[in-house]
This record gives C-alpha cells, sequence and structure tokens, in this order.
C-alpha cells in the first residue's frame, strides 16, 4: 500500500509493520497525546500558526512564496512537539531572512501565538459551557470511551501535550478525561523541557522495567510517533479528520507513515474492537 492509497472504508485498523502485530495484547501502560488525538479544542492551530510565522518573518515585506513554503513545511513536520520549540525555529528563520524590522525573543512569539489561538479556543470553551455543543462535538469519536476503558482495565496513561500545560489540564478537564489520567498530564511550561514526551516515554520504560511493546504511545503527529519507534513501543498513528471529527486525514496519515508508525486508525469509533486487539492476549488477530 502507497502512501497515496487509503484503507477500504470498512477497515477501521491500519497494520502497517505487521510485525507488530505478534506481539499485541499486553499493553500496560499508554501515552497518549492530547490536541488532535484526542482533543479537537484546538482545531485550526497550523491555520493561526502558519500566517503568524510569515508575518513575523516577512514584517513590511510582502510574503514570497519560497517563505511560505518553507513555513508549511515546518509548522507540517513539527506538529506535536513543544510550542516553544517551534518559537525557537520562528526566532532563527526572523534573523536568517533579515526582513522583520523588529525581531523578537521565541518566548515573545509564543505569548503572540497563544493570543490569537485562544481567541477560537476560548469560544469553543464558552459553547461548551453554555451548552450549545457537548464534549462529544470537541473531540474525536470515540476517544473518551477507549480511555475510560484503557483506566478500567488497569492501564496507566499519561497525557502529553506541547501546549502550555495550564491549557492542557483544563481543557481535558472541560473534555471530562483528566480524571483518567489520575494527574499524569504533562504540558509545555516556559521554565523547562522536562516534560517532553521523548523523556516521558523514556522515563516510563526505565522506572517500569517494561519490554517495549507493553507500553502504547497513541498520537496523530510524527513526534511522539518517532519517539516510540525509537524505543521499540507499540504506536498507533491517528490520522483524523479534525473538522468532523471522524474519518481519515490523508495529510496526518502520510506523515504518520513516514515517521513509522506501527497501526493507524482514522479514529476511535470501533473503540471496544481497538481495546480487545490492543489488549487481549487472546486476540491474535483483527475480527
Amino acid at each position: 500500500m502507497t502512501t497515496e492509497e487509503l484503507p477500504e472504508n470498512d477497515h477501521w485498523l491500519e497494520i502497517v509493520r505487521p510485525g507488530a502485530v505478534s506481539k499485541l495484547g499486553d499493553v500496560r501502560y499508554a501515552v497518549f497525546d492530547f490536541d488532535g488525538t484526542i482533543s479537537a479544542i484546538r482545531q485550526g492551530w497550523e491555520d493561526i500558526m502558519a500566517p503568524l510565522m510569515v508575518e513575523m518573518i516577512c514584517g513590511d515585506t510582502g510574503p514570497t512564496e519560497a517563505i511560505e513554503a518553507e513555513v508549511r513545511e515546518y509548522v507540517d513536520r513539527s506538529t506535536g512537539i513543544l510550542t516553544i520549540k517551534q518559537m525557537e525555529w520562528l526566532a532563527e528563520v526572523v534573523r536568517r531572512h533579515g526582513l522583520a524590522c523588529n525581531p523578537k525573543t521565541a518566548l515573545e512569539y509564543k505569548h503572540i501565538y497563544n493570543e490569537r489561538l485562544l481567541v477560537p479556543v476560548r469560544d469553543r470553551l464558552d459553547r461548551l459551557a453554555r451548552g450549545e455543543c457537548t464534549q462529544r462535538d470537541l473531540a474525536i469519536a470515540g476517544a473518551r470511551q477507549l480511555v475510560e476503558s484503557l483506566y478500567a482495565r488497569g492501564v496507566e496513561m499519561y497525557l502529553t501535550s506541547g501546549t502550555d500545560e495550564v491549557y492542557v489540564v483544563a481543557e481535558a478537564r472541560a473534555l471530562g478525561v483528566a480524571e483518567f489520567f489520575d494527574g499524569r498530564i504533562y504540558g509545555a511550561r516556559d521554565d523547562t523541557q522536562f516534560y517532553t514526551k521523548e523523556r516521558i516515554i523514556q522515563r516510563i520504560l526505565s522506572e517500569h522495567h517494561l519490554h517495549g511493546q507493553q507500553l502504547l504511545v497513541v498520537g496523530d503527529g510524527p513526534v511522539e510517533i518517532r519517539h516510540a519507534v525509537a524505543r521499540g513501543a507499540l504506536s498507533l498513528g491517528v490520522a483524523s479528520d479534525e473538522v468532523r471529527r471522524f474519518g481519515w486525514n490523508t495529510r496526518k496519515r502520510r506523515r504518520l507513515l513516514n515517521a513509522g508508525v506501527d497501526l493507524l486508525v482514522a479514529d476511535f469509533r470501533q473503540h471496544e474492537s481497538l481495546l480487545r486487539f490492543l489488549c487481549d492476549l487472546s486476540v491474535g488477530a483483527m475480527e
């Protein structure tokens, strides 16, 4: 199957690396990315970050196709890393191009980005608080059910994000999933990069003396998937259309395949079958 092809509509799970299937059934710990994997609250963040970056790079100069393409490529491949790291890249590119009259620090760029992104985020959360939408309307289909079922099975779960931790905690609570992570929710902080996805994955494997595929890493970005693959953990990519909150997003699918993902789903509507596939030692193949 090429990266341009998609599974048939009735194939809810795509086995990318068949060798991983023989090792399934013993998931004890799980690391979930938040934005785009569980939550759709920040849907459209790329459409805010990319224009911001072009604006900061070009200053009063009109944007060029080359700069726009450079930014789009970076935003796509950096999905999932700490926002401050993305802004460090922006600060370096601003200096390299030399077009902006008033270059800023990475932290200043991050604050500007957060201010712009929080406009639609707060609007969605306000609509949720007023009862104009539901938790399901702001989450990837089936995500809460999968997390709740893993929790019921005793799987110890961690929630990670490149978004600031204070926002991740608040948004996880708004979606009703925070309780399933028992306080193990980690996001970005201005003063430290200790809780990066890479370090959390490595810490879980080391502290609990796990064989790689006893740890499941679930995400929609290449960053967490590459870290999982590098450490032998089982990786489940979520290539979901965040606007509809279900169905395949071909761009996400391509970048997850390029990251070396083991398994792919478009969403979690088949959460019961997925749970048996991941956690039931008696299940040797898809039903």
